[in-house]
Parts: structure tokens; C-alpha cells; sequence
């Protein structure tokens, strides 16, 4: 189930939720627990959002003249 997850993953609603988060840190009815639980949760996005980045950058290949493909450096 966890890998169907990560299928559904996708950066763009990541960075809305993000947003969200951080619109409603700005609030200032919101008390500090809650702060601190948006601010863990914006945390987890936000690292989520890295190892997708970093994943994406490992598997990116470069097509030389040849048609061989190369590793993006």
C-alpha cells in the first residue's frame, strides 16, 4: 500500500499543501501546539518533496550525438 502511495505522490499538490500550511501558520488565532503539528507536517512535506527531487535528478539521463544516453551531470 505504502508503494501505491508513493505512486500518487506528486510535487506540485505537495507544494499547494505547503502553501496551506504556511498561510495558516500565519494566523494568529492559531495556538502554539497547533503551530508546532503544522510545522512538523510542513517538515514532512517539504522532506518528501527532497527525496522525490533527488530521485528524479539520479534517474535523468543525457543523450549524447551518438544516441547513447549518459548520466546528467
Amino acid at each position: 500500500m505504502a508503494e501505491k502511495m508513493e505512486d500518487k505522490f506528486r510535487l506540485e499538490e505537495a507544494f499547494d499543501q505547503i502553501e496551506l500550511l504556511l498561510e495558516r501558520l500565519q494566523d494568529r488565532d492559531v495556538s502554539l501546539e497547533e503551530s508546532f503539528a503544522l510545522y512538523e507536517q510542513g517538515m514532512k512535506l517539504l522532506k518528501k518533496c527532497s527525496e522525490n527531487i533527488d530521485h528524479v535528478e539520479k534517474q535523468m539521463l543525457q543523450i549524447d550525438e551518438e544516441g547513447h544516453t549518459h548520466e546528467f551531470s
